[in-house]
């Protein structure tokens, strides 16, 4: 009798200890997650869920705020992804008749539509051969140091691509304006040379901040001459913006260089 009362004892205390070290432990667990909870800002459900609270929940990136721009930096993507050609050709169309009706907005001078027609055509033309540029340059030339493949980068743009390119735009103008080649290239000595110069005031910034922020497939939009995370769908707001202004400043030096060749003949004639 005796010692079924010492075993039934000894159950007894060995259950009321583990119902307190259980105890424990449910507190201490509780402690901890509230201790969590309050550290994240969110709140614990007894399943292990986390619930975010009002005060920690993430506001809108910028560009989710934009209304309509948001969706059109959306669909830009998406037809981007799809078809990198088409959507390529589209935007430097785009971009040509924006930059040309700039140009002639600031001019004292009777609109010109055959002006802007000739601006797209050579938009057009040059539109996949300047993306397949920036996709080359940016697969080419990476070195260990970031800062010395980013100015090989600039450089190479500059040297190579740049000339060419203003060399092929008013060039192209003088053809298509009815000139023959000795005037074409009479044209390409006036502007060329300033234009060069020129560049170099804004696109070695311009294309260090391509070639670090902007995607390969987005770099000839920026340069006006692209799948794409949110933050960088702000930049290629920019990156419009930068093209047509040189677009514009192109067409207006064009221009200018028309009235000079109209000038140099009327006075010879």
């Amino acid at each position: 009798m005796g010692v079924l009362t010492f075993q039934a004892g000894r159950v007894v205390l060995w259950r009321a200890i583990y119902a307190k070290n259980h105890l424990l432990n449910i507190a201490k667990a509780r402690q901890k997650s509230t201790a969590t909870s309050t550290a994240n800002g969110n709140a614990t459900t007894d399943d292990g869920k986390t619930i975010p609270m009002p005060n920690t929940v993430s506001a809108l990136p910028l560009w989710q705020r934009l209304g309509p721009l948001s969706t059109g930096f959306n669909a830009y993507a998406g037809a981007q992804s799809k078809k990198p050609y088409v959507t390529q050709f589209c935007t430097s169309l785009a971009i040509y008749f924006c930059g040309d009706l700039a140009a002639q907005s600031m001019e004292n001078e009777e609109y010109n539509p055959w002006r802007t027609v000739r601006n797209i055509i050579i938009g057009g033309i040059c539109s996949i051969p300047s993306y397949k540029w920036f996709i080359y340059l940016g697969v080419s030339f990476n070195y260990t140091s970031k800062a010395l493949s980013l100015g090989i980068k600039v450089i190479v743009n500059q040297i190579v691509f740049t000339p060419i390119f203003n060399s092929y735009f008013f060039g192209m103008q003088s053809l298509l304006s009815g000139d023959g080649p000795a005037s074409a290239w009479e044209r390409i000595k006036q502007t060329v040379p300033i234009s060069f110069i020129n560049s170099w005031k804004l696109w070695p910034a311009v294309t260090a901040f391509s070639f670090t922020y902007i995607q390969p497939q987005y770099r000839a939009l920026f340069a006006g001459k692209m799948y794409v995370s949110r933050r960088q769908r702000l930049y290629l707001q920019a990156a419009g913006t930068v093209a047509i202004g040189w677009q514009s400043y192109l067409s207006w030096l064009n221009r200018q260089a028309e009235r000079s060749r109209a000038t140099h003949v009327a006075v010879s004639v």
